[in-house]
């Protein structure tokens, strides 16, 4: 594993001198949601400090056996009955996209006294298959979160749609940079949102060059297994 995350390293420094970049910006989530405990484990003794997981039901046992060692990021779709299993436990959650999530993540992170760091995620492709709000859907949606002040945006996220050639991919990435600066411009939630969570293991590297801050990387920094 040590190797794939030099080569992935090296491969996110050339993205940046390419983009005029510092590497301190760009920070990696390893995406464990396809590998054992064990191999969560050693990504966490390598060096990978933030674990990526899609379900609550699949990171349970490695949040149990491995917990405040690594920063926990809540990437997939989450289900309102499953908020009260993961604030508190993750870092921030990618994937906030609905009213109803947004009071569910305000209410438990207000019994627990905290604030909730998300991403509001948008579905920049317009492809049906992902979730999302649809870019004309931002700004109103991050005006309502006004209402929620037990949640806290730090960031905007997308997928983008897998392409042979990730070139093909940029207009999505400069997609949701160009709303970010827009809902920065406006000043539409008081105070600045910083990070954009975009890029995965086919594409992060054009993700980086249009201004990602948290690349997903799965399969290209720790396997698959099964």
């Amino acid at each position: 594993m040590l190797e794939r995350i030099r080569q992935v390293d090296a491969r996110i420094t050339q993205s940046c001198e390419r983009s005029g970049r510092d590497r301190k910006d760009v920070n990696v989530i390893a995406v464990t949601k396809y590998v054992s405990i064990d191999t969560t484990r050693e990504a966490v003794q390598c060096g990978l400090k933030h674990l990526g997981e899609n379900r609550w039901q699949d990171a349970q046992a490695k949040w149990e056996a491995i917990g405040s060692e690594a920063a926990w990021h809540f990437i997939g779709h989450l289900q309102t009955n499953k908020v009260k299993d993961v604030i508190g436990k993750f870092a921030a959650i990618h994937s906030l996209d609905r009213l109803s999530l947004a009071k569910e993540v305000d209410k438990h992170a207000a019994k627990l006294g905290t604030v909730a760091d998300c991403f509001l995620q948008v579905n920049v492709s317009g492809e049906q298959s992902k979730y999302g709000l649809a870019p004309e859907q931002l700004i109103p949606f991050a005006e309502q979160l006004s209402g929620y002040p037990n949640i806290r945006v730090i960031g905007l996220m997308t997928m983008a749609p897998f392409e042979a050639e990730a070139e093909e991919t940029r207009p999505v990435f400069r997609g949701l940079r160009e709303l970010r600066d827009r809902l920065n411009s406006q000043g539409t939630l008081g105070y600045p949102v910083p990070h954009l969570s975009m890029g995965m293991s086919n594409d992060f590297e054009v993700a980086i060059e249009e201004g990602a801050t948290w690349i997903r990387l799965g399969t290209v920094l720790v396997g698959k297994e099964g």
